[in-house]
């Protein structure tokens, strides 16, 4: 008796494995980006892994080193990948002046600052995640130096910059002249520049292996030199990935920059959108929907842009929601069910997953506390990751809303066979869609909540979602009473049942003797 309950128990995970209908993972395709999602973060504020770098560290000065370097991402590498994130974006680890803790105040672009250590450190970094499956895209500046850069004060070197000027007004040349900050403006049409620039894209690439760069002030740079710049790292790896950050609100001025050979921007407008959604109940989704179609409209690809929620350079999307006097999780769980499902590539700051609280530069720069103890949010990131990367459907799917409904809405994604429905309500009522262009015999079913939704006698499928909500649904076959797993379960059942009875008889001989 005792072997039979034994290999029930040992039964028990086939049958339930068995008991659900199972769906084959998406296979990423390589050199596509649309299937990647991107953890962001800035290395000093991320994890302290080698305390012997640490001169200079005061941690009460938000602006000074805090202590995090290369070491430390190396040794969150699972952290990050438990999260399911499938890319790592850091910001830039060269040689910075003092206090260029966050890595923008170059002095040397072909030295890894101390403070974050080595060469050899970066390229461990580079090795450890590709082991992991993730990629690895460095933070690179080609529009300006430090003030301290040995160039600035070299005569040699007067024709590399820019006279000194202040940016006034929105013209192209303003932009690409003047000096952002005070920061020495590199003159790109210089052919000496552009080639020195070249060669050190292709001292990174080839000695650390990285998988892309994400370009920093991208307008700010002459689009001349960009188109040449992307058609030399491609012709060292022709998968090689480029980001660029184009600060701007206006799609057709962005959409301009990707037409030139960067594969993606990170999208501004999605950002502004999405904030203005998703920081407070009962906010119209109308805007989410005008900047898609806003994208669709002007991008060769609107798909493969980074979509994100905040970044080094705002304020935190947690402190929007405390503005508004919002519970920051389930604004949190709103934005990213929407970013997650939606066309783009995620790209998510470090401590967004705490979720870390932070205002203004640089207050949003904080340092990332691995012992907060909130794993709620954690834990849906994980969900929507999980389900983001099996269902192909939500990243290279067509992507329309067909409900719309204030604050209440329904996108409907389609790649090939597979339909998925991403259905959001940011109102604070209970909300029901109903659905009628669900084929015969399929139903839908809820991935984040576990939930069915049947045909009724009218032939419409009702989806029924509680007050700031969000589910995605995917359509599949309908399915009539799953004997198989009701079998495992009178199984489970019958064995406990069969283990009670045992045990209660044994326990009694022993009290007879």
């Amino acid at each position: 008796m005792k072997i039979r309950v034994l290999c029930t128990l040992i039964m028990i995970p086939f049958l339930l494995f068995y008991a659900f209908p199972q769906t084959g993972a998406a296979e990423k395709e390589e050199g596509n980006w649309q299937d990647e999602s991107i953890y962001f973060l800035m290395v000093d504020r991320f994890y302290n892994g080698n305390q012997e770098n640490d001169y200079e560290v005061n941690t009460k000065d938000p602006k000074a080193y805090h202590g995090g370097d290369l070491q430390g991402v190396i040794e969150k590498l699972d952290y990050i990948k438990e999260l399911g994130f499938t890319a790592i974006w850091l910001t830039p680890i060269m040689e910075n002046q003092p206090k260029g803790y966050h890595g923008y105040w170059i002095t040397d672009f072909k030295k890894v600052e101390e403070h974050f250590g080595t060469m050899a450190d970066a390229k461990k970094l580079v090795e450890e995640a590709h082991k992991r499956d993730m990629k690895v895209i460095f933070d690179f500046v080609v529009n300006h130096t430090g003030q301290q850069h040995p160039w600035v004060d070299d005569p040699e070197k007067k024709d590399w910059f820019h006279e000194e000027s202040m940016i006034m007004g929105n013209s192209q040349t303003q932009l690409e002249e003047g000096w952002i900050y005070g920061l020495p403006d590199l003159k790109q049409e210089n052919p000496e520049v552009k080639q020195y620039f070249m060669d050190v894209a292709e001292y990174w690439i080839e000695e650390t292996g990285v998988d892309g760069f994400r370009l920093d002030t991208v307008k700010h740079v002459p689009k001349s030199f960009w188109r040449d710049f992307s058609d030399h790292v491609k012709s060292i790896d022709e998968d090689f990935f480029l980001l660029g950050e184009v600060w701007s609100e206006d799609p057709s001025y962005l959409a301009e920059y990707q037409k030139i050979g960067i594969d993606s921007l990170v999208d501004y407008p999605f950002f502004n959108a999405a904030t203005e959604v998703f920081q407070k109940s009962g906010v119209d989704l109308d805007a989410l929907n005008r900047a898609w179609k806003r994208n669709e409209a002007f991008y060769e690809s609107p798909a493969s842009l980074g979509t994100f929620l905040d970044n080094h350079d705002n304020k935190r999307f947690t402190r929007l929601a405390f503005n508004n006097d919002q519970n920051p999780v389930t604004r949190w769980k709103l934005a990213l069910t929407y970013m997650y499902g939606a066309p783009g590539i995620p790209i998510v700051y470090y401590g967004s997953e705490i979720p870390m609280d932070g205002g203004e530069d640089p207050d949003n720069r904080r340092m990332m506390n691995f012992k907060s103890g909130d794993t709620e949010l954690k834990q849906y990131m994980e969900q929507l990751s999980a389900i983001r990367s099996k269902f192909p459907s939500l990243t290279k799917g067509s992507f329309e809303q067909v409900v719309s409904d204030g604050a209440f809405g329904v996108f409907k994604r389609t790649y090939e066979d597979e339909t998925a429905y991403l259905v959001i309500n940011n109102s604070e009522e209970t909300q029901v869609a109903h659905l009628k262009d669900i084929p015969e015999g399929k139903q839908l079913r809820g991935l984040i909540h576990d939930n069915v939704a049947r045909k009724d006698g009218n032939g419409e499928v009702k989806v029924a979602i509680d007050r700031e909500m969000a589910d995605i649904f995917i359509q599949e076959e309908e399915q009539g009473v799953n004997f198989l797993f009701i079998g495992a379960m009178v199984i489970i059942i019958g064995g406990f049942v069969a283990f009670v009875a045992i045990v209660s008889r044994k326990n009694k001989q022993e009290s007879t003797d």
